[in-house]
């Protein structure tokens, strides 16, 4: 039985699309818990938004005017949840397309007790191009994408200059595009199509990369990571007025 928000259009033996855009995924559909398939049958109608190929309301969205933050792949939903609980000034729009994920994370927005927070559940280029209108994100946040390591896999990266200028559409004047990755040569490659972008300046001091801001919480990976002394990258662009 499919629920009604599980789109079927998305393909899991191609990493190509309809109009051959390259995926930067792999779609896994996983097992659920009881609990993530409890959150998904009883929270996805206050919380879940479908995908549609036509501009969202974010104001009507999420019932009032505030920023509006998106999370792109946001795996079980944990940072997510802890941020949108520690800003209930802003809102907070998570993609996501992992569906255990997005069980666990509905099941954890409720736990806290939290009301801005939404989610969709597909591919987060085609919910940029379709139901995001330009200049209506305050903060798209990106952190640990797939860094596909082999290189002949590089292409499949998220952060090409395609993607980085649809971003910037989104994103109000002065927005941020907050990146973190924990594999270097994935850093060396998010700050090489960043400086290249038109839209974009580097507001590290360094020019580079920045420290981590408070907002971003520590994952159990990154965490895990650093005892092995893993280092991990921040990237912030500024949107430049246009």
């Amino acid at each position: 039985m499919h629920h009604p928000f599980i789109s079927t259009e998305l393909d899991t033996d191609t990493h190509k699309t309809a109009r051959g855009r390259i995926r930067s995924f792999v779609r896994r559909k996983g097992r659920l818990t009881k609990r993530q398939q409890q959150a998904l049958d009883t929270l996805w109608p206050a919380m879940g938004t479908n995908y549609q190929a036509q501009p969202l309301n974010l104001d009507v969205l999420f019932g009032r005017s505030m920023p509006v933050t998106m999370d792109i792949g946001f795996g079980m939903g944990a940072s997510l949840v802890n941020m949108a609980a520690s800003h209930p000034e802003q809102h907070f729009l998570g993609i996501e397309v992992y569906l255990p994920g997005v069980g666990a994370c509905l099941a954890s927005a409720q736990e806290a007790g939290i009301s801005n927070l939404r989610v969709i559940y597909h591919d987060v280029v085609e919910v940029l191009e379709q139901m995001i209108p330009d200049m209506s994100l305050a903060l798209v946040q990106l952190f640990f994408p797939d860094p596909w390591h082999k290189a002949r896999h590089n292409k499949r990266r998220i952060i090409q200059s395609q993607f980085v200028d649809l971003v910037g559409r989104k994103l109000s004047n002065t927005g941020v595009f907050h990146m973190a990755t924990d594999w270097q040569p994935y850093a060396e490659h998010m700050l090489a199509v960043m400086s290249e972008a038109e839209f974009f300046r580097n507001l590290s001091a360094t020019g580079d990369y920045v420290p981590r801001p408070a907002a971003r919480p520590f994952t159990h990976f990154e965490q895990r990571g650093k005892r092995l002394g893993h280092g991990v990258w921040d990237l912030m662009f500024e949107k430049i007025l246009i």
